[in-house]
């Protein structure tokens, strides 16, 4: 759609309608619209994305022919899309909640999957589809819509989604699972433990009525005890020495785990810096990372500048912003990552020849551009 409003930059325009080009008629976001992999609708992405458009349609709203603006109906839908994709499962879900009571084993065929097709069916089987952070953050994301929009009472949907997936979440939230790169399954990741966190708070915030305190707890707990590096810095995963850029996901706003300058916070936020932040500002995934070459993301960049505007440097935020702008391409197109430094230069190609180049657009990426934009605005 044609994107136009007064004051914005070129690559604001082009954000919001790499964005609203690439929902889905049934409300879910493409991850990216040209990598085969990435042409699915996930949780954790369109999260973020509805969560930058309610922000951007307060303060840059676009007319729209059929509702208040064009960000703010976007972000409605995807939220429909995901109370839907929630309560189409809800039979498969009470069984996981009934077994984890019971003590007893997960059955994955009765959890979530993160990625959907163009009409709501799960991605196909090959694909580590077990991961608990996406519909965490979209808890997350939808106490900013339901603020901003003023939407309440919730939809019955909603508030019918909204608890399932919350007692889905508080029932299984000690089990391995992949994390926000699917990659690792077998560990216990503590951003995913964080984001988990997240949506509980959320989840009590949206329905009143529910209570997940004695479930928060602990989790605050395990990751004190057992997520926590020797450097005293959050863990990538349970046992690890290391971090992960994803830990990001400690200080959501509003309802995070750890506010933003927490002294733990700052020590991990500091770890980041030193291992993960690249020459130039990019921000690798951690230092196990090989795919496409352990690349430094420009997703990350832009959520590290993200932090930045909320423990007041805004200059480095700005900073990170130019880089990032820097590397878009002709046509104002993000990428995931870039290829200038690499932990694993040596797997770049085979990723390439595998999966075809970086995705680029990458609409997480176009989301975080927006969140750092009008941080900086405001």
């Amino acid at each position: 759609m044609a994107v136009k409003s007064p004051g914005l930059t070129p690559l604001h325009e082009h954000s919001l309608k790499v964005i609203l080009d690439n929902q889905n008629e049934g409300g879910g976001y493409l991850a990216c619209p040209v990598m085969p992999d990435y042409q699915f609708s996930w949780f954790r992405d369109g999260a973020f994305i509805a969560y930058a458009l309610t922000v951007d349609g307060t303060l840059n709203p676009i007319p729209h022919a059929v509702g208040r603006n064009a960000q703010w109906d976007s972000a409605d839908r995807f939220h429909r899309w995901c109370a839907r994709m929630i309560n189409s499962r809800a039979a498969a879900i009470e069984r996981t909640i009934a077994r984890a009571a019971n003590g007893e084993p997960l059955v994955l065929a009765d959890t979530l999957n993160a990625r959907y097709q163009l009409h709501g069916d799960p991605g196909p089987d090959d694909w580590p589809e077990f991961q608990l952070d996406g519909p965490a953050i979209w808890l997350w994301s939808l106490t900013k819509y339901v603020d901003v929009c003023r939407v309440r009472p919730l939809p019955l949907e909603w508030e019918q989604a909204v608890e399932l997936t919350a007692r889905y979440l508080a029932a299984i939230w000690q089990s391995p699972c992949n994390d926000c790169w699917e990659e690792r399954g077998t560990e216990v990741h503590v951003s995913t433990l964080a984001a988990i966190f997240a949506g509980l708070n959320a989840a009590e915030y949206l329905v009143p009525r529910l209570n997940f305190s004695a479930v928060k707890d602990a989790i605050q707990k395990f990751i004190f005890a057992q997520g926590i590096t020797p450097g005293y810095e959050l863990a990538k995963a349970v046992g690890l020495d290391m971090v992960d850029a994803n830990l990001l996901l400690a200080a959501l706003p509003d309802f995070g785990l750890l506010k933003p300058d927490d002294p733990l916070m700052q020590r991990t936020i500091a770890r980041i810096e030193r291992d993960l932040l690249a020459q130039g500002h990019g921000v690798h995934r951690h230092r196990a990372d090989t795919y496409y070459g352990g690349g430094a993301w420009v997703l990350l960049g832009l959520w590290l500048a993200w932090y930045y505007t909320q423990i007041g440097q805004p200059e480095r935020a700005q900073e990170i912003l130019g880089w990032a702008e820097a590397h878009a391409d002709a046509d104002g197109n993000l990428p995931e990552q870039v290829k200038d430094v690499m932990f694993a230069p040596d797997f770049y190609e085979p990723w390439v020849q595998k999966r075809g180049e970086i995705a680029q657009p990458l609409l997480w990426t176009h989301a975080k551009y927006l969140l750092v934009r009008n941080a900086l605005a405001t």
